[in-house]
């Protein structure tokens, strides 16, 4: 299979900092051979720094989203199958444009769902989501090329249990399909009902339980255990057609066995395998 891995090495608007360590220390913990050994054709495109020298939190993060969405697009116009490893989850807004899908599987701790109208700390991140729904920064995701905001009612969050009481309400009162990683794979149909045809799969890597596996500093109990969120990104690979992956949120500074690349690796291998046989 033709894939290309697209690296946006950023943390709140800094190049190579935190979280924006991690796609470069997947790169080095043998992602790219642990996929070619899996039989695959892998091209491995940097987006290098953009923005400016400022290093702008808001500014940078979406210009960081306007060049993941021209990449994904340019792999997806050469037959190849775009995996995104970024810092932040925002830039999933970039991969969903470039694929154009209409709807989206996303899988993290937290629920992504603030705006800054009620974000306690302003942080970026914790509005990926909401901006990838159009719930906020409009005129921001309006000059991402290719990008349409994705309809909640397609859209799946996955285990979400740091939620803000803000994010607690407003999942109360949007459509969105909520699932644990124990029952997501049973509520795909509710996606496809609502007309999901293509489908992004966003996977922030700290979902994972910290007792297992920890990924950054914003680790909090319960999640699922490495083979238990491999099944599941195997299952959505059979279950809905997705077009795209992002990965998210590796900072290598709480990780210090170097136990995230393997796991990712194995994840992404098994995955592209059950993809491979729909």
């Amino acid at each position: 299979m033709k894939v290309s891995i697209i690296l946006a090495s950023y943390d709140s608007g800094h190049f190579h900092g935190g979280c924006g360590q991690g796609p470069d220390v997947l790169i080095a913990g043998g992602l790219v051979e642990a996929l070619n050994l899996a039989g695959h054709d892998v091209a491995v495109e940097d987006i290098g720094k953009v923005g400016d020298e400022q290093e702008r939190e808001i500014a940078t993060g979406f210009a960081v989203c306007n060049a993941v969405a021209k990449n994904v697009r340019l792999a997806c116009d050469n037959g190849r199958f775009p995996i995104v490893l970024a810092g932040n989850c925002l830039t999933a807004a970039g991969a969903v444009a470039g694929d154009t899908a209409d709807s989206i599987i996303w899988i993290d701790q937290h629920g992504d769902l603030n705006t800054p109208e009620t974000s306690a700390y302003g942080f970026l991140d914790g509005m990926a989501l909401a901006t990838t729904l159009g719930l906020c920064w409009r005129p921001m995701t309006s000059a991402i090329a290719g990008f349409q905001a994705i309809d909640p009612t397609r859209c799946m969050l996955v285990d979400a249990r740091d939620l803000d009481p803000v994010e607690k309400h407003l999942l109360e009162t949007l459509p969105i399909v909520r699932a644990q990683c124990a029952d997501a794979l049973d509520k795909v149909g509710k996606l496809k009902a609502a007309g999901a045809a293509r489908t992004h799969l966003h996977l922030d890597l700290d979902v994972h339980d910290p007792e297992v596996l920890q990924v950054n500093r914003y680790a909090q109990p319960g999640g699922p255990n490495p083979d238990e969120l491999r099944q599941l990104a195997c299952g959505l690979a059979r279950s809905i057609p997705i077009v795209g992956v992002t990965l998210s949120a590796y900072d290598p500074a709480f990780d210090p066995q170097a136990e995230v690349p393997p796991v990712v690796g194995e994840l992404l291998v098994d995955f592209l395998a059950a993809f491979e046989r729909i």
